[in-house]
């Protein structure tokens, strides 16, 4: 009967068919297989890959498994805490579940026609916010998987707010349970559940007095919700049909920075953390110099846009200061650096200090404008290939050009328009050298000929196996 229950289980399941089994290691030993679907662990079925870590981190266990000939395997193992050695087709075990909001400010909404499928995917799964770090809304989410969050102790879990006004929520989200669905944020701190959140500033919707309001709202949360950070909306050229949005200009971003760093001074006072933060992109919009590095409690919103370039700026300054009498001479060359509007002067100021200690470099550096999503857009991460072809051709470029791996689909050298880092090196006749985000990274790739950077490991779009 047992059998005969668990087949039928395992049928009505997502399948997690087991497509790795590591060489040596104890699945292989029990005689599990690629192909074998995994039905149940000590009686529990496993939606997803949250489930089976928790059920596996222990000293034994009965696992079921479905052979390929459909016959059912009780392995009880004894692992001792020890990882078995099986992976699955799906880093997720089960499908991504997708956005149910149509937001007034939504980038994907804001892409032309004729992109790869994968970039216009729209997930809204909290799985990934302990994974990559994603941001959900948490409107279609329902009390079992906030049960689930606070069984497992899954944190931090990252909120895109946007408002704590219900009504307002509603109508920037256009989805009847955004207003309602924030509850979910009072029982996560109820059980103290890290948080972080994120708001997206569209002028005329929830800036000003109910950007105030907010902030007032989720600063009770705090120290359980961790940090808030603010980002202006991305308004792209690609807006017909969509809601009326403003840019937010040097006047808006002066007092949108001016009331973060007043709750800021209260967050601190109450709580020793500075929890609410304003975008780069927010400071250099009301010309204002960024904050000192102990204002960012750690880079906690660095995945935001929060306090990448004063970061940047502290790692280079450390380390030149450190390699003054410590570096031989290196060979003489010259070489570019390509970014967006955003970065670019940072990085300029940045390549002349680079310079200085190493004459022998001369680093020319390029700002690009998008002209593919328009001006508008500006950080180096929606640089595409053509916009680098269009206007870095018959420039001196030097031996090398060096991007941000940014650029690029993560582990692959393709750009947002599908084209290549190899399209790009023909059409310019140049090498190009991909480079990590951090201070270290940009000075060994001027350094260094030979420098391999990091690959990023946040994708800006899914595998194409979730599409």
């Amino acid at each position: 009967m047992l059998e005969k229950e668990y087949i039928e289980v395992g049928e009505n399941t997502s399948k997690h068919v087991i497509n790795k089994v590591q060489k040596g290691s104890i699945a292989e030993e029990l005689g599990i297989e690629v192909g074998d679907i995994l039905l149940a662990i000590d009686d529990k079925e496993i939606e997803d890959v949250f489930d089976y870590r928790y059920y596996i981190n222990s000293e034994s266990m009965l696992m079921l498994i479905q052979k390929k000939d459909g016959e059912v395997w009780e392995l009880d193992i004894e692992h001792n805490y020890e990882d078995i050695g099986i992976e699955f087709g799906s880093g997720l075990m089960c499908d991504y579940r997708t956005c149910t909001n149509n937001c007034v400010f939504c980038f994907i909404d804001q892409m032309p026609k004729g992109m790869r499928d994968t970039l216009y995917f729209k997930d809204d799964d909290s799985r990934l916010s302990f994974l990559q770090g994603n941001y959900i809304t948490l409107t279609n989410m329902k009390e079992k998987d906030i049960d689930r969050i606070i069984e497992f102790r899954l944190a931090p879990i990252n909120i895109s707010v946007h408002t704590t006004n219900p009504e307002l929520r509603v109508r920037m989200l256009h989805n009847r349970f955004a207003g309602t669905s924030l509850k979910y944020i009072d029982k996560l701190y109820e059980h103290e559940i890290p948080m972080n959140g994120q708001i997206v500033m569209c002028k005329g919707y929830n800036d000003g007095a109910e950007l105030e309001r907010s902030i007032k709202d989720l600063l009770k949360y705090a120290p359980v919700m961790e940090s808030v950070s603010v980002v202006p909306v991305g308004i792209t050229k690609y807006r017909t049909g969509l809601a009326k949005l403003q840019l937010i200009d040097k006047k808006t971003a002066e007092e949108t920075v001016d009331m973060i760093e007043k709750y800021q001074k209260k967050a601190k006072d109450l709580h020793g953390i500075n929890f609410i933060h304003a975008s780069d992109e927010l400071y250099l919009l009301a010309e204002r110099e960024l904050p000192e590095e102990e204002r960012y409690d750690g880079y906690i919103q660095l995945g935001n846009g929060v306090g990448m370039l004063r970061l940047l700026r502290c790692e280079v300054k450390e380390i030149l200061d450190n390699i003054k009498n410590t570096y031989s001479k290196s060979e003489k060359e010259t070489i570019s650096i390509a970014t967006g509007k955003l970065a670019a002067p940072t990085i300029s100021k940045l390549a002349k200090d680079i310079e200085k200690h190493f004459p022998e470099k001369k680093i020319n550096v390029y700002t690009i404008e998008n002209d593919f999503f328009g001006e508008h857009i500006t950080v180096a991460g929606l640089i595409t290939g053509k916009d680098l072809i269009k206007q870095l051709k018959g420039k001196d470029l030097g031996s090398r050009l060096l991007l941000s791996i940014n650029m690029f689909k993560s582990s692959e050298d393709i750009f947002l328009d599908n084209f290549t880092k190899n399209d790009i090196e023909s059409r310019l006749n140049i090498s190009i050298t991909k480079v990590g985000t951090s201070g270290d990274d940009l000075i060994k790739a001027i350094l260094n000929k030979d420098y391999v950077g990091y690959e990023s490991f946040l994708a800006y779009e899914p595998d194409e196996e979730v599409i």
